[in-house]
């Protein structure tokens, strides 16, 4: 037995190993290489990147000419070993006198265990794993060479192609219409980012808020029509000064008897320098016309409202055309950044953690803000019963109006209603039930 023909059949498999560990390698890199990287590269100028980006984006030849290069080499890796060094190595296993009548059986089965481990191995595992370390670096390489070898294997690649496209019709299946990007995949990689120190916490936090801001409408963010500080234009001025003078807000709107029969929007500032001038004021000449927008509206269309009109401040109507609430550019802003209290802002805050691991909540709690912190994914009907708040969750769940010390149990958690301002719910304690035995 020639020692040179055998050790060039070993190289000859190896190679034709090596060969297919490169396909595998490739077919991976481009398959997981993140589109955006790749287009990243390639809008920098990077050829290779557009390459790899035009292989990515339309796999079906791609994949093609890998099946192709896989299986002719599993093919000749198959023909090289059992037909050949099998057949070299059956002498040597026949000089053993106890293994001379299964010495055919036993050469093949040595040989294809090897080719198999050593396929597996330096074939398909070692370099997926590399291509998995560093995808789009190795997508940015293989790129050209690949669409070189498609090109060449064109014809064979095309009739795969068809014939795949031709069976998916056959089965009904249909090109997935999916974004390649969806809202919740950012969300998860940004909180990996945020666990790994690629982004600030406070990043993190902010990008979740306008994520969230894009699915609320305006009504989940206004000031409630109960809580607006506005000027009756049928006050004496004296009481319109007064009004002024005690609130920390610079806009003011101006009904006529009700907030429902509104004139316009005036600073502040402007009436009280106005009243410092003369003792006679006209409060009409400084209205600014005012902005409306309906309660269902979403909160990215009001700042576009703002940024397209220069106005701030928008009153919130309902279907009937009456005043729901208002809502400012400020509110928006801490609807994205957090609560932005002001230095006259003496309140209390919204969470508070108590020593025992409940929390007391204020009623006013975006109900986004209390699924977060109570690590909730979604409430009882929250799609239909229209609540914005925790407050309004509240009511929901009980189905009236509550008095202090009323509770109810839910998803393992007591919430207690512990102060009610007039008919608004203020103060609800949330605690965790006890395990049951």
């Amino acid at each position: 037995m020639p020692v040179s023909a055998v050790f060039f059949e070993i190289v000859l498999i190896l190679v034709l190993i090596v060969a297919n560990g490169v396909f595998s390698g490739s077919e991976i890199a481009v398959v997981s290489a993140r589109k955006i990287r790749l287009q990243q590269l390639a809008d920098a100028g990077d050829r290779q990147a557009q390459s790899a980006l035009k292989l990515a984006r339309a796999p079906n030849d791609f994949l093609s000419t890998v099946q192709i290069g896989i299986t002719l080499i599993g093919i000749l890796s198959g023909a090289v070993g059992g037909a050949t060094l099998a057949q070299r190595l059956r002498p040597l296993i026949a000089t053993v006198p106890a293994l001379r009548p299964w010495s055919e059986g036993i050469s093949l089965a040595l040989v294809v265990t090897l080719i198999t481990y050593l396929s597996l191995v330096i074939g398909e595992l070692l370099p997926k794993r590399i291509a998995l370390n560093a995808p789009e670096a190795i997508a940015c390489r293989v790129a050209r060479p690949m669409r070189w070898l498609a090109r060449c294997c064109a014809p064979l690649v095309h009739v795969l192609g068809h014939s795949t496209d031709g069976l998916l019709r056959l089965l009904g299946i249909r090109t997935s219409e999916e974004p390649e990007l969806t809202e919740e995949e950012i969300k998860a990689l940004i909180r990996q980012g945020a666990a790994s120190g690629v982004f600030e916490e406070a990043e993190h936090d902010m990008v979740q808020r306008v994520f969230r801001l894009g699915d609320r409408s305006v009504r989940a963010i206004m000031t409630p029509r109960t809580e607006i500080c506005w000027l009756d234009s049928e006050d004496s001025l004296e009481a319109q000064i007064e009004a002024v003078s005690h609130s920390n807000h610079s806009r003011f709107p101006v009904g006529r008897g009700s907030l429902d029969d509104c004139l316009g929007i005036v600073r502040g500032r402007h009436l009280l320098a106005a009243r410092l001038a003369s003792p006679d004021v006209d409060l009409e000449p400084m209205l600014q016309p005012s902005l409306y927008v309906t309660e269902g509206a979403r909160a990215l269309a009001v700042i576009e409202q703002f940024k397209q009109t220069g106005v701030h401040i928008a009153l919130v109507t309902d279907e009937f055309g009456g005043i729901e609430g208002l809502v400012t550019l400020n509110d928006l802003m801490e609807a994205i950044v957090g609560d932005l209290p002001s230095a006259e802002d003496r309140e209390e805050p919204l969470v508070h953690r108590r020593e025992d691991g409940s929390w007391l909540l204020d009623g006013s709690l975006d109900i986004g803000e209390f699924k977060d912190l109570l690590e909730q994914r979604s409430l009882p009907e929250e799609a239909s019963g229209g609540f914005h708040t925790l407050g309004g969750f509240v009511l929901h769940m009980l189905g009236r109006v509550p008095s202090a010390g009323d509770h109810f149990h839910w998803n393992g958690l007591r919430l207690e209603v512990l102060d009610m301002d007039g008919k608004r719910i203020d103060k609800v304690l949330v605690s965790s039930l006890p395990a049951s035995r």
